[in-house]
Formats: structure tokens, C-alpha cells, sequence
């Protein structure tokens, strides 16, 4: 009976030490320099502890004295400050028909960048080929060692389910069926690998890096070949029971509508997609027997006032607002952010969308949400791949290597 109370006690303290560790090196991370005396009036742990702890972050590299801050009446304080570059994460968006992989830094700075077109949902092979090729490329560039990234993270075009996160879903993507993303990557550069939602990844960078910095709930919708949403609820994405909280590519719009590949009839997708949205450019400026404009050309001729591609525009913000402004009904976000290429638009779109949300959304919940465009560029969802292991890794102190020693001059 002694014994299993001792190993009892053992194990809570440990599980403490472990917990108060990743307390203090969230809060030195969020506020980037503390003094030993602050954090310990901020924890209510001893000064004891708060500098064995301090000594067991600075020994593995992730904070450092970084100079004398200011006296409150008596001798300076010695500042701690988070070492951004400590380690660097590996962030990879596969897009529906692109790839994109970055390296940041612990901060979400990006260090490397590599980008291709490829046809990811035909393609698996070739795009796991490839995201090895660009990620191997990005180290290199950079001459980081394979013991120097923390991990990867991996945004997919494809709900995640939380019991198989390597898997996409075979609905949506059937080719995909028979591969692993998360097995294939972690044989290819043993380190840990997680997989989330591309829209789910767009919605944490705004949440760390974008218009969610302030802490507020929000929504991003990806737009692109699908339509998704990732949504920030208490600070924390939200993905449901089974991984498909924001397919809002399969909300009905339209009864009548043709049938799309998930076998529903009239999804929002199959208005307002990028295949949809391209050919209706193409039949309005009479160029049938043609190629369809690319996202880009459209955006282009939008800004330069092409009838044609204003009435696309037009139509994107229409059908759009019929799905944002249920969202804004059941979920109240403080923030809505519209993410992918077409949404460099701006106000072309927004104008539109807000207007079709003002006729079917309550007052009360038009009244209390922002919708903008994001401000984070074409590395967002990228990197909001690399927060994702950056998270995972600030909550649990132990998946940054123990071994990693900083080195000082």
C-alpha cells in the first residue's frame, strides 16, 4: 500500500513539474521577456521552482538572460526572453490543385518558401513526391538540420478524422483512398507530423499571426476549388465529433442545382468554386471553345472593371452570403475572414456578400461581426500548418527535444 502511495506521489509531481513547465514557457512565449519575479507572481508558484524551471528551458535552448529590465525600488531584474529561433517548423499547405511548403520560426516568421502548381486531388503519389522535394529544399535552403524542426504540419483538402488524421476523406477525395499523408511523411523525415483541415489551418494562423490576434471567436472561409470554413471558438479551433465542422462546400443553396461529387444536388461548391466560377467568366465574355480564365485573370479583370468578371464577383458575394449568414445565425462570430486568391478582390466581393447577409442574417448578429478579407498573403494556410505543431508543442513542453542544446558565442 506505501509503495503504490510513493508511486503515486511520484507520478503527480512529475505530471506537476511537466505542467508548471508548460505554463511558463507558454506565458515567457506569449509575452517574449519576464523577469523570474514576475512569473512567479503571475504563477503563485515559489521563486524556488520558478527558477529550477527557468534553468531547465534555458538548458534546452528555448529561453535566455536577455539583460537587466527596470527597477521597481531596488536592484534590476534579470529578463527572460523566449528564443524564437530555437527551433524551426515545417508547414505545408496541399492545396486542391498546388502545393506550398514553408519555414518559420517559433514566432510564425517564415524563413524558407517554396511553392508549385500540381494536381494534388489526382495525384497522390506525385504530390507526396513532391511536398518531400520542396520540404527537403526549404532545410536546405536554409541549412537547417533535421535535428533543429520541431516538426510538420500538414494542411490537407479534405475533412481530418481525429481517429485516422493521415487519411483524407474518400468522398471527397477518392483517389487519396488507399494513402497515409502523416505515415508517409513521418517514414520520409522521422519527426512528428500532424494533419489537420486547410481551412482549419487558415482559421489558427488568424488566430495567431492575422485578425485574431486580439482573441476574438472567428470564422475563415477558404475559397478556392471547395468552399471551407475553420472556425476559432474560446481560442481554439473547432472541429467537431467527427472532423467535419465547416464542409460548408455542401451546404444545399440550390434544390434544383446540378448534383455534385459528395451526391447532393445544388452545394455551394458547384456555384461558387473555382471550376464553377471560371467557366461562368468564360460564358459571359463569349469565349466558349476557349480556355476558361484562371483565378488570377479574373481577379485582374474585376479590378480593372470588366463587366463580365464584376458580374462573377457579383454573383461569388451572392451565393457566399446565403452560407456566411447562416453561420452568423447559429455561431455569432465576432470575425468573419474570406481567404484564397478571388478574395484579393476586396471590396469588389465584399460589397456584395455583406449585402446578401444584410437580407438573411438578424440584425443583432450583422450588427456584431467584422467581415474582411485576410491580410496574410498566399503562405497563410502554410503556415498556419507550422502553428499547429508550435501549438501542440507550447502545451506540452515535452515534444520539444530534450537534447537540443542552444548554443552561445
Amino acid at each position: 500500500m506505501k509503495v503504490g502511495t510513493a508511486e503515486t506521489t511520484t507520478v503527480d509531481a512529475a505530471g506537476m513539474r511537466a505542467q508548471n513547465s508548460s505554463l511558463l514557457l507558454n506565458m515567457i512565449w506569449r509575452e517574449q521577456q519576464l523577469s523570474r519575479a514576475e512569473i512567479a507572481r503571475r504563477t503563485e508558484l515559489s521563486p524556488s521552482t520558478v527558477s529550477a524551471i527557468v534553468a531547465d528551458l534555458e538548458h534546452s535552448g528555448l529561453v535566455r538572460n536577455i539583460g537587466a529590465g527596470v527597477s521597481r525600488g531596488g536592484r534590476r531584474p534579470t529578463l527572460i526572453g523566449f528564443c524564437d529561433d530555437a527551433f524551426s517548423i515545417i508547414g505545408v499547405e496541399m492545396g486542391a490543385t498546388h502545393v506550398t511548403v514553408v519555414l518559420t520560426d517559433l514566432r510564425g516568421r517564415v524563413r524558407a518558401h517554396r511553392h508549385t502548381p500540381h494536381a494534388v486531388r489526382e495525384d497522390p503519389r506525385g504530390t507526396l513526391q513532391k511536398v518531400k522535394e520542396l520540404v527537403q529544399e526549404c532545410l536546405d535552403a536554409e541549412r537547417v538540420p533535421r535535428r533543429s524542426v520541431l516538426g510538420m504540419g500538414v494542411a490537407v483538402p479534405s475533412p481530418v478524422h481525429p481517429s485516422t488524421p493521415g487519411k483524407l476523406s474518400p468522398l471527397i477525395v477518392p483517389a487519396w483512398r488507399d494513402y497515409d499523408v502523416q505515415d508517409s511523411l513521418k517514414s520520409a523525415f522521422h519527426l512528428p507530423v500532424l494533419v489537420d483541415n486547410d481551412a482549419n489551418l487558415g482559421a489558427l494562423s488568424e488566430r495567431y499571426w492575422g485578425a485574431g490576434v486580439g482573441g476574438e471567436d472567428l470564422t475563415y472561409i477558404k475559397l478556392g476549388t471547395g468552399i471551407g470554413a475553420g472556425f476559432i471558438i474560446h481560442g481554439d479551433v473547432y472541429r467537431g465529433s467527427g472532423g467535419t465542422a465547416g464542409e460548408i462546400s455542401h451546404i444545399a443553396v440550390d434544390p434544383a442545382g446540378q448534383q455534385c461529387v459528395c451526391g447532393l444536388r445544388g452545394c455551394l461548391v458547384t456555384l461558387i468554386g473555382t471550376v464553377p466560377l471560371v467557366e461562368r467568366a468564360r460564358e459571359l465574355m463569349g469565349q466558349k471553345g476557349r480556355r476558361a480564365p484562371t483565378v488570377r485573370e479574373l481577379v485582374e479583370g474585376a479590378r480593372a472593371g470588366e463587366p463580365a468578371a464584376r458580374q462573377v464577383i457579383d454573383s461569388l458575394g451572392h451565393y457566399l452570403g446565403i452560407a456566411v449568414a447562416g453561420l452568423l445565425n447559429l455561431l455569432n462570430p465576432a470575425i468573419v475572414v474570406l481567404g484564397g486568391e478571388i478574395s484579393s478582390v476586396g471590396d469588389l466581393l465584399l460589397d456584395p456578400l455583406r449585402a446578401s447577409v444584410r437580407k438573411r442574417a438578424l440584425s443583432t448578429s450583422m450588427a456584431e461581426t467584422r467581415i474582411v478579407t485576410s491580410a496574410l498573403g498566399d503562405r497563410a494556410i502554410a503556415v498556419g500548418a507550422a502553428t499547429l505543431v508550435l501549438q501542440a508543442a507550447l502545451r506540452d513542453r515535452s515534444l520539444f527535444p530534450l537534447q537540443h542544446v542552444r548554443k552561445t558565442a
